[in-house]
């Protein structure tokens, strides 16, 4: 018999630290494992929400790329009086551009928030309701539902990360959400297929969009309200009953600071039951078989010395190397790269025996790159640190590596093959962490659908 528990608030998991005898120094570890461990047969924990958003008519004006996309000067220019940068990148609105940790920044966040709720741009939703968020790119279309999860999820690791976050980040993230009592930009996730779920937003597709539109990279984006209760009721019971795991795509450091903001309230409110909104954190969950993962590739400034000879005599021992010639070359399986070096590319073939297929890490292409060239060859021993590297995104292409190098600011570049997404989920459900800058998702979600508060 399959006995369903209910979710173990975190307020109670002080009962079980006293009667198991806890250590007192690692009581938030042990929190975390009693959770996983009393609610293993209970499956994720979503909420419809009341979403503030924009009316129909201004909602290319208000919606706005997500706050990591643009730097702030590329922000200040793409910034319509009504867009959403003004809020979630305000140090735009100073003259010059302010850092944007600044306390004047935050504010100016603030009062932005509420300027554009006054104004009209942004208006609450009169019930909680579901929706469902369509992009389209180069002809392929992802559905995603918008919904609430839960911070106790990720608490007990039924939200799966693949990549490890900035303290940094996070703080910067966390005083957003705290400042705005709100989840103004939606996290990105990936969930199992559910035929059912599948259906559902299959059948509320077919209705008119609230939104439609194209976006400056020729994106499309559509927006349906689910707002019919037996509906809503019934995706909620679909969740809770047969999705095991949220997978998260993009948005590590808006989670984690979520989760945080979640833990402070919990811990400032005596009478919390788990239930209150600021429990709940906003996300776009897609089913994981929509999802495309693109490459993300490497730029070195200098070759640690080495002449372009010796460099690739190294290379050699540890893989085919191959030249090219001029012309773009796409690496076009694992542990193929490809690389662009004095004005040509070359294919480079990992020998065998130079990696584990066993290892859900060690057979990442990354990691055959971070350990064979980049560590090995080239002395760059922390990706996230090194000031010698960059990283670019496989939505600009591989023309962007070559101008890189060409214009004298890299000496050389790598692509790789995508990471699959059933690399990420074996690597998630491992408990492994993926290396930095591993997966590009591509459409980002659009800034400024949705909004959620914590009240």
């Amino acid at each position: 018999m399959n006995i369903q528990m209910a979710p173990l608030p975190l307020h109670r998991c002080h009962l079980f630290q006293k009667q198991f005898r806890l250590p007192e120094r690692d009581s938030s570890r042990h929190i975390g494992i009693f959770i996983q461990h009393f609610s293993k047969n209970i499956m994720v924990r979503v909420k419809p929400f009341a979403a503030i958003r924009p009316p129909k008519d201004i909602v290319t004006e208000v919606a706005a790329p997500p706050y990591d996309v643009l730097n702030s000067e590329e922000a200040k220019e793409m910034a319509g009086e009504k867009s959403l940068l003004h809020i979630t990148k305000p140090e735009i609105d100073f003259n010059p551009i302010l850092e944007d940790h600044d306390p004047k920044v935050y504010d100016e966040a603030v009062m932005n928030f509420k300027e554009w709720q006054k104004k009209g741009w942004l208006r609450r939703d009169p019930k909680e309701c579901y929706y469902v968020y369509a992009q389209t790119m180069e002809g392929r279309t992802q559905y995603g539902l918008v919904l609430c999860a839960h911070t106790d999820d990720y608490a007990s690791g039924k939200i799966k990360k693949h990549e490890l976050t900035r303290k940094d980040k996070e703080d910067d993230r966390m005083v957003h959400v705290r400042i705005q009592n709100a989840n103004i930009e939606p996290v990105f996730f990936a969930y199992k297929d559910n035929h059912v779920l599948n259906e559902i937003v299959a059948q509320t597709v077919k209705k008119a969009p609230e939104y439609d539109f194209i976006d400056e990279n020729k994106f499309g984006h559509k927006f349906w309200v689910i707002d019919d209760d037996k509906t809503i009721d019934q995706i909620t019971r679909l969740f809770q009953n047969d999705v095991d795991a949220f997978y998260v795509a993009d948005g590590h450091h808006r989670t984690a600071a979520a989760a945080r903001v979640g833990a402070e309230k919990r811990a400032q409110n005596p009478n919390h039951t788990g239930d209150e909104e600021y429990n709940f954190f906003m996300a776009v969950c897609f089913p994981e078989s929509q999802l495309k993962i693109l490459d993300y590739n490497r730029v070195v400034k200098d070759l640690n010395g080495l002449s372009k000879e010796q460099f690739i005599a190294a290379l050699e021992e540890n893989f085919t190397v191959r030249e090219m010639g001029k012309e773009i070359y796409h690496p076009d399986h694992l542990h193929n790269f490809s690389m662009y070096l004095d004005g040509k590319w070359y294919s480079m073939e990992a020998l065998p025996g130079r990696y584990d297929d066993k290892d859900p890490i060690g057979v990442l292409d990354v990691t055959i790159l971070s350990n064979l060239v980049l560590d090995k060859v080239l002395g760059i021993k922390d990706l996230r640190t090194d000031k010698r590297i960059d990283f670019v995104g496989g939505i600009r292409g591989l023309g962007e590596l070559s101008r890189r190098v060409d214009s004298g600011e890299m000496k050389v570049a790598f692509a790789l093959y995508p990471v699959s997404m059933q690399q990420l989920i074996d690597i998630a459900d491992t408990g492994n962490i993926m290396p930095p800058k591993t997966t590009w998702f591509e459409p980002k979600l659009r800034s400024g659908l949705a909004i959620h508060t914590l009240d």
